[in-house]
């Protein structure tokens, strides 16, 4: 089984594209709901959470509040590598018994791994081929404001504590570049699924 990552930058359309290979028949997973899963109430992720940042991340159902969560992480880098700790092995744990489920299933398909932090954590290096999705900044700007409702400011800070697309792209095997809407990318998602299955053989 052909195991690749797909990766890109906050509100650059990289859900649209992992539905665009679902419907070429790759097998997909998005890696922010096993990042959900793996700190459901009752899971050793949520338990070690509590443990290191206090019941006050949980909301009145003993669920995790991922607003006060982030609230605490997102302007503080040690805080925020401290949670990366707890979550990154868990989830990359469940990735890996996915594929395993996966591969046994369609030995000769092509798996696709949706996450946004990848290349940062050293996540991509599992994976046979990366695929790093893409779009020109102000269009990913605008995006990110409507999408989340956010002052331009607040975007152009999130956007800030990310690592720079320019330096994810440097990673790709394939780009696909979502600047000029959906037709155009279900294009690029295509080709590059073309090929996926040409090395595939």
């Amino acid at each position: 089984m052909l195991k690749i990552g797909l990766t890109g930058s906050i509100a650059v359309g990289k859900s649209f594209v992992l539905e665009c290979f679902r419907g070429l028949g790759c097998v997909v997973l998005d890696a922010d709901k096993t990042a959900r899963e793996v700190v459901e109430p009752g899971t050793e992720g949520l338990k070690r959470i509590v443990g290191e940042f206090g019941d006050e991340v949980l909301d009145a159902n003993g669920a995790l509040n991922r607003g006060k969560l982030g609230a605490i992480v997102f302007n503080d880098n040690e805080k925020r590598e401290l949670l990366n700790s707890i979550v990154h092995p868990l989830v990359i744990e469940k990735q890996d018994a996915w594929l395993k489920d996966r591969e046994s299933e369609k030995p000769d398909g092509i798996a696709i791994i949706d996450a946004a932090l990848m290349i940062e954590s050293g996540g991509y290096k599992r994976f046979d081929k990366l695929i790093v999705v893409w779009c020109e900044v102000d269009i990913q700007l605008a995006r990110l404001i409507k999408r989340n409702n956010l002052v331009r400011e607040e975007a152009e800070r999130r956007i800030a504590s990310q690592m720079p697309q320019d330096e994810k792209k440097a990673y790709a095997d394939f780009l696909i570049d979502t600047s000029n809407g959906f037709e155009d990318t279900r294009r690029q998602v295509a080709e590059t699924f073309a090929a996926l299955v040409h090395h595939n053989k």
